[in-house]
């Protein structure tokens, strides 16, 4: 790579910068104190939010992880067990939270491309309270499946598992980081998917360009106790309409959401052509790329990529993962492909 290439940063689509109007905006939110509710930013982020996925409230957090484990701490009592998917976020990359700080044994079933658990396995493995084990206190899903390489699940697949969950007095989290990619994939509004599950997270700071920032939404009495746990875990804010004004921009972002869909097909159709490597069409912004008939290491390929100044990261130990954002462009998109061949023909040779 020469001085005067760009790095192009495809790792996630949590690296984008804050537009200008985010930054002006910050610096001219009418702030308060959150904890005590004063902050009118954030209240206008909240409702924004709430009615942006079709829920009665919404609850402002530092991060989706946040989100996730207070959805989790709300829902369950210490000694029950969440159930969830094997290779989910809440499982696989928030540092065994569950366990340690709500008290709660994870079970996994894996769902493997279908991502979302049939009903038949999900009325199979929930677990009714008795003498020796916990009962099932929680089912999570998650939609976009990150892990599974950005898959938007289909309504029914949620609502069909949501449906057996609660018929056995269990309620739903979903994890939805990335539910407006979700959404603009399917062709449906965000409210139809979330209608389903009794919680829901997602990210500003991904796909949608805020520079900090996550929302967790359900019901009016869901949102007043994770109010109470945001504060528990430390989530209590001071003024911050400051980095909740970026967020109600982000919310205009969705519908360009699908230049990043374009834009991952493009980067995966190409990937795909280089000899040795397999990457899947993708859904929504995530490209995968499997390397094992190449007999390259996602670990190597991660290495020199960074240094043909491309950013990307490793999923599996011949999976790599590439993720487009509002930062890339189509002629970014060219560039990366230009370089990615290049690095895989010398890794290859």
């Amino acid at each position: 790579m020469s001085a005067t290439d760009e790095f192009i940063d495809l790792r996630s689509d949590t690296v984008t910068r804050p537009s200008t109007a985010m930054r002006e905006a910050a610096r001219d939110a009418d702030v308060g104190d959150d904890v005590y509710r004063d902050d009118p930013t954030v209240a206008e982020l909240e409702a924004e939010a709430a009615e942006a996925v079709g829920t009665e409230a919404a609850l402002y957090v530092p991060s989706g992880t946040m989100a996730n484990q207070i959805a989790v701490h709300v829902h369950t009592e210490p000694g029950q067990e969440l159930l969830l998917e094997r290779e989910s976020h809440i499982y696989r990359w928030e540092l065994a939270g569950a366990a340690k700080l709500s008290g709660v044994q994870t079970r996994t079933i894996d769902a493997g491309d279908r991502c979302v658990p049939t009903p038949a396995a999900v009325e199979r493995e929930l677990v009714v309270e008795d003498l020796h084990r916990p009962g099932t206190g929680l089912l999570a899903v998650e939609n976009t499946h990150n892990y599974r390489g950005g898959v938007a699940v289909p309504v029914d697949r949620v609502a069909d598992a949501a449906a057996v969950a609660h018929g056995a007095g269990v309620p739903v989290h979903l994890d939805g980081a990335r539910v407006f990619n979700a959404a603009v994939a399917l062709g449906v509004d965000a409210s139809e998917i979330v209608d389903h599950v009794d919680s829901v997270t997602f990210c500003l700071s991904k796909g949608l360009g805020a520079p900090v920032g996550s929302i967790l939404a359900g019901d009016e009495a869901f949102i007043e106790a994770a109010r109470r746990v945001r504060k528990l875990f430390g989530g209590g804010m001071r003024q911050a309409g400051m980095i909740a004004a970026p967020g109600l921009l982000a919310l205009e972002n969705v519908d360009r959401l699908a230049t990043d869909h374009a834009n991952a097909t493009r980067l995966a159709a190409d990937l795909d052509a280089l000899a040795g490597v397999h990457a899947p069409e993708p859904d929504t912004n995530i490209v995968v790329a499997h390397t094992e008939t190449a007999g390259i290491p996602a670990s190597a390929l991660v290495d020199a990529c960074a240094d043909a100044g491309i950013g990307c990261v490793e999923f599996d130990e011949y999976t790599t993962r590439f993720t487009t954002h509002l930062d890339v462009d189509e002629a970014d998109i060219d560039a990366a492909t230009h370089r990615i061949a290049d690095v895989v023909d010398g890794l290859s040779g």
